[in-house]
């Protein structure tokens, strides 16, 4: 079974206006506070950081890789993740809470969560270990997911 699937979210426009917003108060400010022009570093330096990461935030692409559930955080290919589909037990459909967030967290308890943007995820279980991938394609991952376990 091929699959793959983008999700486009729009977390990467917050990080990314939060950034230059930053960085704008930070240019009006900076030099009537800070000696010379070391406002320059941290005005240019955050909206770098935060332009980098709301370009790897923009979208969630869920791929069907052979022997592995490959989802990759894009179009700046900064964090990637593979899943083999031989260790895991289970699938359901679920949802992540608010103390899951957006992005990528660990939680104790609770598991990793891979989330571009809502609630919607599936829950996969692999022995002992929770990982929660957010989705607005939860009927298709999930009929993905539970025809490769029972497969293995």
């Amino acid at each position: 079974m091929n699959y793959e699937h983008k999700q486009i979210g729009r977390l990467h426009l917050y990080l990314i206006t939060g950034g230059l917003t930053i960085a704008a108060i930070w240019c009006i400010a900076g030099p009537f506070r800070l000696p010379d022009k070391v406002w320059i570093v941290p005005a240019l330096a955050f909206p770098l950081f935060m332009l980098t990461f709301g370009l790897s935030f923009r979208s969630l692409l869920i791929r069907d890789d052979g022997q592995f559930l490959t989802l990759r955080f894009g179009p700046l290919p900064i964090f990637r993740k593979r899943f083999p589909y031989s260790q895991m037990t289970s699938a359901e459909a679920s949802r992540s809470s608010f103390i899951d967030g957006w992005g990528i967290h660990y939680i104790l308890g609770r598991g990793w969560t891979y989330n571009l943007w809502g609630y919607d995820c599936v829950k996969i279980q692999m022995g002992k270990k929770i990982v929660r991938i957010g989705t607005d394609d939860v009927p298709g991952l999930l009929q993905l997911l539970q025809t490769k376990i029972n497969a293995h």
